[in-house]
C-alpha cells in the first residue's frame, strides 16, 4: 500500500486541469503515441465540442521513481459550478489534490470553493500554477496570491505548462513525497465506497469503487450496503485507458467491478461494498448529499415513449447521480418527469445528453422551485406545489410561502457594487459584508431561491466578470405575495408555461414573455393572440398576425365583384379557422423563457 497514491485535479473552469491530466499520462507512458490525443479524458463529444468537462474520469499509472514502481490513481475532475457533485465524489475517493491556477487568469470563484472541499476531508494539497509559458502570464502576482489562500511556502508551488510540459517530472514527484499512501487494513472486512457507475448494454452496470478496506476478489460474493443486495463479483480490474482484469483489488487502490447488474436502481452512488458472508459494520461516509437547485419538467414528445425516457433517465442518473426526478403528468404534454438539476448548465447537458446517449427527444418546461400554499379553508395545512398549475385559485388562497436561501458570494472588492445590485433587484437582503483580503470580499444575502433558478448565476459572472462564487444553503421558508401567471394562446392556457412570479415582477415578465413567444410562435392562416393573465385579468397581448394567402391570384380579369366574392369566401373561411385553429409551439419557445433578459 505504501506505493499507492490516489489523488485528484480541482481547478475553476478553463484552468487547464484535462491537458495537464493528458501531460502526465504522457510522462508515465500510460497511453501510447497512437492512442494519444487531446483531452483524452474527456470521452464524451459534448466534452470535446463544449472544451469542459462534465464527468470525473478515473485512470491508473504507473511511475519508477528513485527506483522504486509507484500506482498512481489520477481522477480528472470538471471546473463548472453546476457539476461540483462530481468534484465531491472524487474527493471522497482520494487523499491528495492538485490545486491547479491559471497563472493568467489568478485565483478565482470555483478554485476557492473547490479547495475548501478538499480542505474539509482532509486532502494534501499540492499549489500548481499552470499556463506559465502564456506571454499574459503574471507568475509572481499570481504565487503571492496561492501563498495567502493556502498559507503554504512559496518554494512549496510548482510552476508548469500543460501545453510543453514544463514540470510535469516535478509535479509527479511531489505527488509520490507529499501525499500520503491510504490508510486502510487488508485484513479487515471489506468495505469500499462507490463513487461512481457507468451503464454498458452488453455487460450491465459498471461500478467504479475504492477500497478503504480489506480486500475484493474475483468471484466473491459481495454486498450493497444501501439495497441490501448480494452479487457475485463476476469481473474486477483496475482502469488504464482500457479495463484491465485483476484477480485481486485490495485497501487504498481505485478499481471497477462487474455483477451483471441489468436495474438501474440498485446501484447506488455513495454506497459501501462489503464480504456478503463477513460484512463490515460501518458504511463509508462519502460525500454530501446532492442539492438540486432548479426544478423542470421533461416530457416525451411522443407519449408513448414515456416508459423508454424513464428507462433512459435511470441509466443517465448512474452516470450522473446529481440528477433527480419524479413521475408527473401535465395537460397540454401528458405524462412526464419533474426533474431536479443543479443549474441551467446541467439541465442543458441532460436535455442533450438525452437526446445524443439515448435518441430520446424530449421538451423542457419552464423551470421553477417547490411551495408551500396555504388555502383559506384549513389555513394549517401546507400543498407543497411543485408544478405552477398544482396552486389553488386566487380567491381560496390564504398565502404562500417560498423557500429562501443564505447566499455566500466571493468577489473582488472591484464589482461589489454591481453584485449587490444584482441581487437587490432580485430581492436579496444584503446580512453581512467582511472583506477576506483587500481585495476579495465576501457577501452574505437572504434570497428567494427561486429568483436564483432563471439567469441569477450568469448574470453574477457577467457583471464580476467571471470572478465571483456563489454558494448557498437554504434556511427554510418564508411568506411571499406571489401570484401564478398563465400564458394562453388563443384563448388556451398552456401549463407548461405558467410560472409562479412575485407580484411586483408579474407585469414586467408577462410583458416580456408575451414579446419572446410572438417572435417564436411561426404565423398560421388566422391571427394568434399571445396574452399573460393573472386568474382572469389579463396584464399583457400580442398578436401573432396573420399569414394572407392570395385567394384572388387565379382572376387574370374580368369584374371587381369577382374578386370580392373570392374575398368574402375566404372571410368567412378564416372566421371558421379561428374557432377550431390549434397552435403548435416550437421547442424554442419552452426555453426561451428562460433567457428573458437576452
Amino acid at each position: 500500500m505504501k506505493h499507492i497514491r490516489n489523488f485528484c485535479i480541482i481547478a475553476h473552469i478553463d484552468h487547464g486541469k484535462s491537458t495537464l491530466a493528458d501531460r502526465l499520462l504522457d510522462a508515465t507512458q500510460t497511453v501510447t503515441k497512437r492512442e494519444s490525443q487531446a483531452q483524452l479524458l474527456d470521452n464524451m463529444d459534448l466534452e470535446r465540442e463544449r472544451g469542459i468537462t462534465i464527468k470525473s474520469h478515473a485512470i491508473q499509472m504507473e511511475y519508477t521513481y528513485k527506483g522504486e514502481q509507484y500506482i498512481l490513481n489520477l481522477i480528472d475532475t470538471p471546473g463548472h459550478v453546476d457539476f461540483s457533485y462530481e468534484v465531491s465524489r472524487s474527493i471522497a475517493a482520494c487523499e491528495g489534490a492538485l490545486l491547479i491556477v491559471d497563472a493568467a487568469q489568478s485565483i478565482q470563484a470555483q478554485t476557492i470553493s473547490n479547495l475548501y472541499l478538499a480542505l474539509e476531508n482532509d486532502l494534501e494539497i499540492i499549489p500548481v500554477l499552470n499556463k506559465i509559458d502564456l506571454p499574459s502570464a503574471n507568475p509572481e502576482e499570481v504565487s503571492d496570491d496561492i501563498v495567502d489562500l493556502l498559507g503554504c511556502k512559496l518554494e512549496d508551488i510548482i510552476p508548469a505548462s500543460g501545453k510543453t510540459g514544463l514540470g510535469v517530472e516535478a509535479i509527479l514527484a511531489a505527488i509520490i513525497e507529499r501525499i500520503p499512501p491510504p490508510k486502510g487494513d487488508p485484513s479487515e472486512p471489506l468495505q469500499a465506497l462507490i463513487f461512481d457507475s457507468v451503464y454498458n448494454p452488453f455487460r450491465g452496470i459498471e461500478v467504479i469503487f475504492r477500497v478503504i478496506n480489506g480486500t475484493i476478489t474475483k468471484g466473491q460474493k459481495i454486498k450493497f450496503m444501501a439495497t441490501g443486495n448480494e452479487y457475485f463479483a463476476d469481473e474486477i480490474g483496475t482502469l488504464k485507458l482500457n479495463q484491465v482484469p485483476k484477480q485481486v483489488v485490495s485497501a487504498g487502490d481505485v478499481g471497477y467491478l462487474i455483477s451483471g447488474i441489468k436495474e438501474a436502481k440498485e446501484v447506488k452512488v455513495g454506497d459501501t461494498l462489503t464480504d456478503a458472508k463477513n460484512p463490515t459494520q460501518n458504511m463509508v461516509s462519502g460525500f454530501e448529499d446532492v442539492k438540486p437547485m432548479v426544478f423542470a419538467g421533461i416530457y416525451p414528445v411522443d407519449t408513448e415513449d414515456y416508459e423508454e425516457l424513464r428507462n433512459s433517465m435511470e441509466k443517465l442518473q448512474l452516470n450522473d447521480a446529481s440528477l433527480v426526478f419524479a413521475a408527473e403528468s401535465s395537460a397540454a404534454l401528458g405524462f412526464g418527469f419533474r426533474c431536479g438539476f443543479l443549474g441551467m448548465l446541467h439541465m442543458e447537458i441532460i436535455q442533450e445528453r438525452l437526446e445524443r446517449e439515448f435518441d430520446m427527444t424530449v421538451i423542457t418546461t419552464v423551470p421553477n422551485v417547490s411551495y408551500y400554499a396555504y388555502t383559506k379553508k384549513e389555513p394549517e395545512k401546507a400543498i407543497i406545489v411543485n408544478n405552477p398549475s398544482d396552486l389553488p385559485e386566487p380567491s381560496k388562497l390564504d398565502h404562500v410561502e417560498e423557500p429562501y436561501i443564505k447566499a455566500t458570494i466571493i468577489t473582488k472588492a472591484d464589482f461589489v457594487g454591481q453584485v449587490m445590485s444584482l441581487c437587490i433587484e432580485k430581492r436579496g437582503i444584503i446580512t453581512n459584508q467582511t472583506y477576506l483580503t483587500t481585495e476579495r470580499v465576501e457577501l452574505n444575502f437572504d434570497m428567494p431561491l427561486a429568483e436564483i433558478v432563471f439567469d441569477f448565476y450568469d448574470r453574477l459572472k457577467t457583471v464580476s466578470k467571471g470572478y465571483a462564487s456563489f454558494d448557498y444553503s437554504p434556511i427554510g421558508m418564508r411568506t411571499s405575495n406571489l401570484v401564478k401567471v398563465d400564458i394562453l394562446l388563443n384563448a388556451q392556457p398552456v401549463d407548461a408555461l405558467s410560472a409562479l412570479i412575485h407580484a411586483d415582477n408579474a407585469y414586467n415578465i408577462g410583458k416580456k414573455m408575451c414579446e419572446k413567444l410572438k417572435e417564436l410562435i411561426p404565423r398560421q392562416q388566422f391571427d394568434i393572440p399571445i396574452q399573460a393573465a393573472i386568474g382572469v385579468k389579463v396584464i399583457s397581448r400580442e398578436t401573432v398576425k396573420a399569414l394572407r394567402k392570395d385567394v384572388t391570384a387565379k382572376c387574370y380579369g374580368g369584374d371587381i365583384s369577382r374578386k370580392r366574392k373570392l374575398l368574402e369566401k375566404q372571410k368567412k373561411g378564416k372566421k371558421r379557422m379561428r374557432q377550431v385553429g390549434n397552435v403548435e409551439i416550437p421547442q424554442e419557445a419552452f426555453m426561451a423563457v428562460l433567457k428573458l433578459n437576452d
